[in-house]
């Protein structure tokens, strides 16, 4: 049994679930068997939201990041990994949490998509309606 020191947190959003896995390393990051170039692409704004928790906790470079992720799409896939990555480190160094939940990456993001109601096209939308 090998006692590699590793910290874990779990995210959510929307309908995305992220269990990350921290372990003290070079800042590999590995989403799904896969690199982060890999699963996000061309997309910086979501390379970057990755990061968001590492530079509030000034802790980049320091973990390589293991994450199994599913449910929702690609947007809502990395906000579960940054919200879980943000409780990792929060679990890693307790003097970081005050930091995090300042910049208000360990709260869940609450919103979800709103059901469709009856007589109605969508949650919201309504069919056309003609006066005369």
């Amino acid at each position: 049994m090998s006692s590699v020191i590793q910290y874990i947190g779990t995210g959510r959003r929307k309908s995305a679930t992220a269990r990350v896995r921290l372990v003290p390393g070079t800042g590999q990051v590995t989403i799904n068997s896969r690199t982060m170039d890999d699963y996000v692409g061309g997309r910086d704004a979501l390379r970057k939201e990755i990061f968001t928790s590492f530079h509030a906790a000034d802790a980049m470079g320091r973990f390589d990041v293991h994450v199994l992720v599913r449910g929702g799409g690609i947007a809502g896939q990395i906000g579960a990994i940054r919200h879980g990555i943000a409780r990792a480190l929060s679990e890693a160094a307790p003097q970081n949490r005050s930091v995090l939940r300042g910049e208000g990456l360990l709260t869940r993001d609450p919103r979800v998509k709103e059901r469709k109601k009856y007589g109605r096209k969508r949650a919201r939308k309504r069919f056309q309606f003609s006066k005369r």
